[in-house]
């Protein structure tokens, strides 16, 4: 998957959803944004991943806990068989159980259902770009279950010491990552060229050792480059 800053195309969505309320709502939502486009929807996982092979979309924006294929199974299948089909899961407070084994099965990104819709927006595009998402409140629960098994003072001592080796300008970006600021966000944010922001996130990840935005995120909230941690 390309940067979309690159070639300009229209992001093609598949939304999965058993809910019809939940279906509309977002599908509103995303209708009203330019560039993004919801070109399928289903009602359980089984038929998320028929679309994704018949589609072939960018993004599969999938509910976790649907009848029949569950969002975990066919976010599974999707990574497995569509490689080119970014994942998405849509998820509440009660599911941060789900979120370990998404990441394991090949999720690309985490938006809560009742969070800001400027987030969705966020995760479809960041996702697309070859990153990863994870929305401000999801990377706070993931925190706050890691603080339940302790080591919380250590882990944050050791992340603020890593982002020390960054540059001023590069721990700027990492706080924008942890706020979930695509690379187009970042840009227009810190007033710099799209394809700076890309380069030091690509600079952050490497001389970190992060594999993806997600672990990014949480590095942020460790350190405390956020103003709401």
């Amino acid at each position: 998957m390309g940067d979309t800053s690159e070639r300009g195309g229209t992001i093609r969505v598949v939304l999965a959803d058993d809910e019809v309320m939940m279906r509309a709502g977002i599908g509103a939502i995303l209708a009203s944004v330019p560039g993004i486009e919801v070109v399928g929807e289903a009602a359980d996982g089984a038929e998320a991943v028929s679309l994704v092979a018949e589609l072939a979309p960018d993004v599969a924006l999938l509910d976790v806990q649907m009848p029949g294929t569950d969002g975990l199974r066919a976010t599974e299948a999707i990574s497995a068989e569509y490689p080119g089909t970014a994942v998405i899961i849509l998820t509440t407070f009660s599911e941060d159980a789900y979120i370990a084994r998404a990441l394991a099965g090949g999720a690309s990104g985490f938006v809560l259902k009742s969070g800001d819709p400027n987030q969705l927006v966020s995760g479809i595009r960041a996702v697309v770009e070859g990153g990863a998402y994870l929305s401000p409140e999801v990377a706070r629960r993931v925190i706050s279950e890691l603080d339940a098994t302790g080591g919380r003072m250590s882990r944050a001592s050791a992340a603020r010491e890593r982002a020390a080796a960054l540059t001023d300008r590069e721990r700027e970006v990492l706080a924008l990552l942890g706020e979930g600021c695509s690379n187009d966000e970042v840009a227009r944010r810190l007033a710099i060229a799209p394809g700076t922001a890309k380069v030091h996130v690509r600079s952050i990840l490497t001389r970190l050792d992060l594999r993806n935005r997600v672990q990014a995120a949480i590095l942020a909230y460790e350190a405390g480059l956020l103003d709401h941690p």
